[in-house]
């Protein structure tokens, strides 16, 4: 079963990560992509790549004679997409193209949750009380969670808290799994709200080998998906830990689990009881934490189980070391419910003397659209002790130059610095509970240091670009002339900048503060502002400037001299807080609604945005239709207040 080709069956970080690894063990690597991808980085990195037709990364036919014209040995699924697709793995196979993953039988029973639990049962590993049957639900009891029975990644999933929500939250729930894994079958199991989400990474190979790597916590989750993770638990004894790697282990065998894999348990902070979830038959997102505490390199495994190999370590040999800690960086506006944002990338610069490792799939200039998952990249540290491998991480998301597009950076940091994240109190009601600041909050004396880096960048920029008396120093005069001025907007704010020449390069700014010009390159700008120098990182892109600080980057929009008339939205407008498709409309105009109720649904990368009305009111124009392709901002209805 030896192979020297692969072909990577997926896109973004996860190929580039695949990529680098098949490097390593001198495996030729072959990339698939589709036109919005063709510029990405994980295209160049591979040794070939091949163009995909309609359907792209969810056509398997066309995957598979990808990997046949390209003469590709084996196939990496990655996550997402067909990577728990037991049909596309049994073609795979069909064609005798090696499989790098567990046997389409143990991904289809796992990949059917209700099979899933029905195992763990048999298998003595403990499971939350659930359902099938809608008019069962009172028996669990509230609060309660809908879940989709196929697939993952927080699709299809409810937290329901009145009985009089059920419905509309099943309609949805299932709705929304059809989109995402043409399976529209849920559950409802008990909801544990003071709970942990821990993980169990487990490995297997073809002579019944299997062995557990330690834990993972991934309880900081948004709309039921990860955005921290972190090995070890700072909650988990060891004594937990032994019985709940045990107990993955004893049900990876009774499936006769091979490849990477990961089993998922609920774990209640008041009791210490845990539960089984589900088995995810593929590798994680969050799976770079485990190889820094353990010095494993999963994806290596992954091929070595699939080149028949059998595992070089027993469970007595795996040792944990450390901490690590993972943030995963989205396109998304914690400010708006973390709804994801689309735009282009004018700046994605890490810092390389921060220590920490970036798994990332952009890149400057890379336009993040509504076709996929929005996130950028995957940031994780490593340190002795938990502390450390925080402060790590939270200084290399803030000396990063990241913009041109809202991100959840700022947010990421905001959590990591919180005296609730740093003292291990990270249940899965952490947003809600500590509720940490969703932007970077900027006081009166930043924002006049960052409007004087910007103002400084331009009339620099202005002087160099001049054709006449270039000798001259910047702002010079002979004559008495008017302050200059300048304008910025920033959070839907007006300042304006004032500052005059005065003499050596210096410059005086109406908030009585002095800067100096020590330097400019291409880059930047070293500037002494209020006895203070610093260099910063300055990106421009049309009107938008992004000025580079020490916690952070703010991006200012420089304001037209001379303002032109703009568009106005009607008195009680509202708004598409996104792009994305109209699938449902729940008013017709001339309908009377009420604070609270859902107005129209949107879809964008396969997840459900409700719109509800802000306030009682009549909706007087409606501008949309189902299947309707709306863009940010773009105007929905009218519903002016009663």
């Amino acid at each position: 079963m030896i192979f020297d080709s692969l072909l990577i069956a997926n896109r973004g970080e996860i190929a580039c990560r695949i990529i680098k690894t098949a490097k390593e063990m001198g495996i030729r690597s072959i990339a698939i992509y589709v036109d919005a991808d063709k510029d990405a980085p994980f295209v160049n990195q591979a040794d070939e790549s091949i163009r995909l037709e309609d359907g792209g990364y969810l056509n398997g036919n066309q995957i598979i004679e990808a990997a046949k014209k390209t003469g590709a040995q084996a196939i990496h699924p990655g996550y997402g997409f067909l990577s728990e697709n037991a049909s596309f793995a049994r073609k795979v196979k069909k064609e005798n193209i090696i499989w790098i993953g567990p046997s389409p039988n143990v991904i289809s029973v796992m990949g059917d949750k209700l099979k899933a639990k029905e195992l763990a049962v048999k298998a003595d590993v403990p499971t939350l009380p659930m359902t099938s049957k809608p008019n069962e639900a009172k028996k669990i009891g509230y609060p309660l969670l809908i879940k989709a029975a196929a697939g993952g990644g927080g699709k299809g999933m409810r937290i329901v808290d009145k009985e009089k929500d059920l419905r509309e939250s099943i309609i949805s729930a299932q709705r929304e799994a059809k989109s995402g894994f043409n399976d529209e079958r849920i559950f409802i199991e008990r909801y544990v709200e003071k709970s942990r989400h821990i993980e169990i990474q487990i490995l297997g190979d073809s002579f019944g080998n299997i062995v557990h790597l330690g834990e993972r916590e991934c309880s900081i989750q948004r709309r039921h998906q990860k955005i921290i993770e972190e090995s070890p638990s700072p909650r988990i004894s060891d004594e937990v830990r032994k019985n709940m790697g045990d107990a993955a282990v004893k049900l990876a065998k009774q499936i006769k689990y091979e490849s990477a894999g990961t089993v998922e348990f609920l774990f209640d902070d008041k009791t210490e009881e845990f539960w089984f979830l589900e088995v995810n038959t593929r590798l994680q997102v969050e799976h770079p934490v485990t190889e820094e505490v353990t010095g494993i390199d999963l994806v290596s495994e992954q091929l070595k189980i699939a080149r028949g190999e059998p595992l070089e370590f027993s469970q007595e040999e795996i040792t944990w070391t450390g901490s690590s800690i993972e943030a995963r960086l989205y396109a998304e506006d914690p400010n708006n419910d973390f709804l994801p944002e689309i735009g282009t990338l004018i700046a994605f610069e890490k810092n390389n003397s921060a220590e920490a490792r970036w798994d990332s799939g952009v890149k400057t200039g890379t336009i993040v659209g509504t076709d996929f998952d929005p996130m950028l990249a995957k940031i994780i540290t490593f340190a002795t002790n938990r502390t450390d491998a925080a402060s790590k991480l939270a200084k290399a998301l803030e000396s990063a130059h990241i913009g041109g597009l809202k991100t959840n950076r700022d947010f990421l940091i905001n959590c990591l610095k919180t005296k609730e994240f740093l003292e291990g109190d990270t249940t899965s009601d952490f947003i809600e509970r500590v509720n940490p600041s969703r932007k970077l909050e900027i006081n009166k004396a930043e924002i006049e240091h960052i409007t004087a880096i910007a103002a400084m960048w331009i009339q620099q920029q202005n002087r160099n670009n001049s054709n006449v008396a270039k000798f001259m120093p910047s702002g010079w005069t002979n004559g008495r002339l008017p302050n200059q001025k300048i304008a910025f907007e920033f959070e839907n704010k007006e300042y304006i900048v004032e500052y005059k020449q005065q003499n050596n390069n210096k410059f005086l700014f109406s908030f009585n503060k002095e800067a100096f010009i020590y330097s400019m390159d291409k880059n930047g700008i070293d500037l002494v502002f209020d006895s203070k120098r610093a260099y910063s990182r300055v990106t421009v892109a049309g009107s938008s400037i992004l000025v580079h600080m020490p916690y952070g980057d703010i991006m200012l929009e420089l304001k037209p001299r001379f303002r032109m008339p703009g568009t106005e939205t009607a008195i009680g407008g509202l708004v598409a807080p996104m792009p994305g498709k109209v699938i449902d409309l729940k008013v017709k105009k001339g309908k009377k609604v009420k604070a609270g109720d859902t107005l129209v649904i949107l879809e964008a990368m396969k997840m459900e945005h409700s719109i509800k009305a802000s306030e009682d009111g009549t909706v007087s124009e409606l501008f949309i239709s189902i299947n309707d392709q709306v863009e940010n901002g773009a105007l929905l209805m009218v519903v002016p207040k009663i």
